[in-house]
């Protein structure tokens, strides 16, 4: 029965979201699904928890029972256009179809209904017609500031009135008709009224959010909105003209020629830092950006999103396109609005001709205005960020050049930092190359040249993209003129060939005399990107002697076994996958994979990895690698023929 009764409830979600016509449609019939159990026509609505904020509810909202990161109460209320009836369950009855000034009594638009009689519309809109009010609810008068409400008052007949009819519309528009983008002629000297209908199911107009909806009247339809809304006459750049608190960013504008596009038509939303926004930024890179035509566009740009973006539009963070081409992740915090998960807007709702404004008071620097230095200290990199100074690379990293740096995750450092001698300083300018590049566009055995004069190899694989050993952690920053990549591992450039790595280090001494002895010194000194997995003497010293006397002594078998152990292809730790098969020289398929960051080679541990080489990698081996066993092949009947399975 249970299975039933949610199969039901889910074909019935399906059926009114194929039914609804648009976001807000969607939304409302959620929330009477959700509220059917409690009678008819009963809505869901979720209330933030301390504040009067109550929303229909979606799926999401529903099952994390929270908006703007704030718990929610779930109420069941009658939904738009009904009311309860004593005595029985839910909300059978039609509220009573009635004029307009009759149904402001009935919505919570009371003030509204009294203002309308002061103001002398109570006779227009209990008369004939067909009308578009947008009603104040109670609470909207309320917050409304005295000064404000003193000088509407004060002047009923003018003033009060001219607001009101800034309210309403001659013709009557549902909440279907309400289109994203779309804008009405107001009954005030036909100002237009801006209509917003957001994928989220909210609407408003003026940024005001329409609360209850669709209360129809004889005479037209009103809907409830959360505050008093007031005529726009101005684009958002006479706001910044004519703000004092907008002084720098007024300047800043002008000097990046802004100007025309923000006195364009379009639907702008723009987050206008203030005087004290502009403070915060230290002199040097706030005079740097200035005098920087290209990094102060880019960073105003950053300023300004594609589409008006009303306060009351965000449930939740949600990632907006701005004109710099990247985005910001536009979110709320209870009733506060963030940006980029911080509570820096001060000011919301600053609503133009062609967009809105939100005051804030932190400067949002992009990484395309910033300097490597700048990119860098706003990255968890922070060792490799101090080493690169202390190495005295700052004139780099707060230049013009055209650089790109290869800083490795702190987690790379052992010990949590190095020892800056003259070898790591050398080693720290390698991490620096002399063109600003994009990962999108290395290429596997791709040759980039260090600032230190070294030149490094670009290795592609299928999970990873490598320099050298380091394989890159995390998507670029690209800077005004440097790009960051963050890298997993210190880098540690290639030092000689193959046989030399082998040379240079006492544990392979046995099996730097048993190359020479098998004639392979020659093929590991040539040009190439082999993989050798090196067995140390202590490998060579866990076979059995008898073992090891018979292999040693049959060069065949010797050159076999080494062969086995070299790759012709250079595959370092960060390229092996899951299940990564590498062809060697002879023999059978070498099985590669990485488990909590180390190297297995059929199913053998390495003991050291990336270990370059100018024609290769050697990974030390602390076992010898052998041949994994297959899997027993097991008989299957065809017909009357015995068949072996074959495992692969």
């Amino acid at each position: 029965m249970k299975r039933f009764a949610l199969f039901s409830l889910g074909l019935s979600l399906i059926a009114a979201f194929c039914v609804a016509k648009t976001p807000y449609q969607s939304v409302l019939q959620h929330s009477r699904i959700r509220g059917r159990q409690h009678g008819p026509n009963v809505c869901a609505m979720q209330q933030m928890q301390g504040t009067n904020k109550k929303y229909f509810t979606n799926c999401k909202q529903w099952y994390h029972r929270k908006i703007c990161g704030k718990p929610t109460i779930i109420t069941y209320e009658c939904c738009p256009g009904y009311e309860r009836i004593p005595g029985e369950k839910g909300c059978p009855a039609a509220l009573p179809l009635v004029n307009i000034y009759r149904t402001l009594g009935v919505v919570d638009a009371t003030t509204t209904q009294m203002y309308s009689e002061r103001a002398e519309l109570k006779a227009e809109i209990e008369g004939p017609g067909s009308f578009t009010f947008f009603a104040p609810s109670n609470k909207a008068w309320e917050s409304l500031s005295a000064e404000i409400l003193d000088a509407l008052v004060s002047n009923v007949n003018i003033e009060l009135l001219n607001a009101l009819h800034y309210h309403m519309v001659n013709r009557r528009l549902t909440s279907d008709d309400l289109k994203h983008n779309s804008a009405y002629s107001s009954m005030y000297q036909d100002f237009n009224v801006h209509i917003h209908h957001y994928p989220n199911g909210v609407i408003t107009v003026n940024c005001a959010r329409l609360v209850k909806t669709d209360q129809q009247a004889t005479n037209g339809i009103v809907h409830v909105v959360d505050r008093v809304i007031t005529a726009i006459t101005n684009d958002i750049h006479s706001f910044i003209d004519t703000d004092d608190n907008l002084d720098t960013l007024r300047t800043a504008v002008a000097a990046a020629g802004l100007t025309s596009v923000l006195e364009s038509n379009g639907q702008y939303t723009l987050f206008a830092p203030t005087n004290e926004a502009f403070e915060k930024i230290p002199h040097e890179t706030l005079t740097r950006i200035l005098g920087d035509p290209i990094a102060l566009r880019d960073l105003l740009n950053y300023h300004i999103l594609k589409n008006i973006q009303c306060s009351e539009s965000i449930v939740a963070g949600t990632p907006l396109e701005t004109l710099q081409g990247t985005v910001l992740e536009v979110g709320c915090d209870g009733t506060d609005m963030t940006l980029n998960g911080k509570a820096i807007v001060t000011k919301t709702d600053v609503l133009g001709t062609n967009g809105v404004i939100h005051y804030i008071n932190e400067l949002l620097i992009p990484d395309s205005a910033k300097t490597l230095l700048e990119l860098l200290q706003g990255s968890p990199q922070s060792i490799a960020t101090q080493l690169f100074v202390d190495a005295g690379l700052r004139s780099h990293l707060s230049g013009s050049e055209a650089l790109t740096i290869l800083a490795p995750q702190n987690e790379a450092f052992k010990g949590g930092s190095m020892t800056l001698n003259s070898e790591n300083k050398k080693l720290l300018r390698n991490h620096i190359l002399k063109k600003q590049l994009s990962s999108k566009h290395l290429y596997d055995e791709q040759i980039l040249e260090t600032l230190g004069g070294l030149k490094l190899r670009v290795f592609a694989y299928r999970n990873n993209l490598c320099i050298e050993n380091a394989c890159i952690a995390a998507h670029d920053k690209t800077g005004r003129f440097a790009t960051l990549f963050t890298m997993d591992k210190v880098l540690t450039p290639p030092m000689g060939t193959v046989m030399d790595v082998l040379k240079a280090d006492n544990r392979f001494s046995i099996l730097v005399d048993q190359i020479q002895k098998a004639g392979l010194t020659e093929l590991l000194n040539q040009k190439g990107f082999f993989t050798v997995f090196a067995p140390t003497n202590v490998a060579f010293h866990s076979m059995s002697s008898t073992e090891r006397n018979r292999i040693m002594g049959n060069t065949q078998q010797l050159v076999s076994l080494l062969k086995y152990h070299i790759g012709p292809k250079l595959v370092v730790s960060g390229g092996a996958g899951s299940h990564t098969r590498l062809q060697p020289l002879q023999g059978e398929n070498l099985e590669l994979s990485m488990k909590n960051g180390t190297l297995y080679v059929n199913k053998v541990q390495v003991a050291e990895s990336d270990m370059m080489a100018t024609n290769g990698v050697v990974h030390a081996m602390d076992t010898i690698v052998k041949p994994l066993r297959k899997a027993c092949r097991r008989p299957r009947r065809l017909g009357r023929l015995l068949v072996l399975q074959d495992p692969y």
